[in-house]
């Protein structure tokens, strides 16, 4: 079952979903995860400090709105556009990386940010119902 994810960077947040790959239920496990946002391209990538090897379906192709991993660096990345690489308008990593969820929200708000800054990753959990004590 995929795990609902909040992505904060600046005074923007989107929500999004983490696979049930090994690799994205370890990155689920660390969190809350923050660090200095880097961008390359249409891409945001940030440290994190979970160690995974290059997954049986790691890829080099993304597509926009997708999250990954990519393995050399132990980065979480978020491609909202082409990166230097591409071909075309779809995402590519400079190596092969494993692919780990997806942006629920639309990703054309990632264009307006400001290239300096922090991003958080933490889990979403739904707001808890009120109850007024009636049955």
């Amino acid at each position: 079952m995929p795990t609902p994810i909040r992505i904060v960077i600046k005074n923007l947040t989107l929500r999004a979903e983490l696979n049930d790959s090994e690799t994205a239920q370890a990155i689920a496990s660390a969190l809350p995860i923050e660090s200095k946002a880097n961008w390359w391209g249409d891409e945001i990538y940030f440290s994190t400090s979970v160690a995974c090897d290059p997954a049986a379906d790691a890829r080099a192709e993304f597509e926009v709105g997708e999250l990954g991993y990519w393995p050399p660096a132990n980065a979480f990345c978020i491609f909202y556009g082409p990166t230097p690489i591409s071909n075309g308008g779809k995402p590519k990593m400079a190596n092969r990386g494993n692919p780990i969820g997806w942006v629920s929200d639309d990703t054309e708000k990632l264009h307006k940010l400001n290239k300096a800054a922090t991003v958080r990753v933490e889990l979403d959990q739904p707001e808890e119902e009120v109850s007024d004590g009636d049955c």
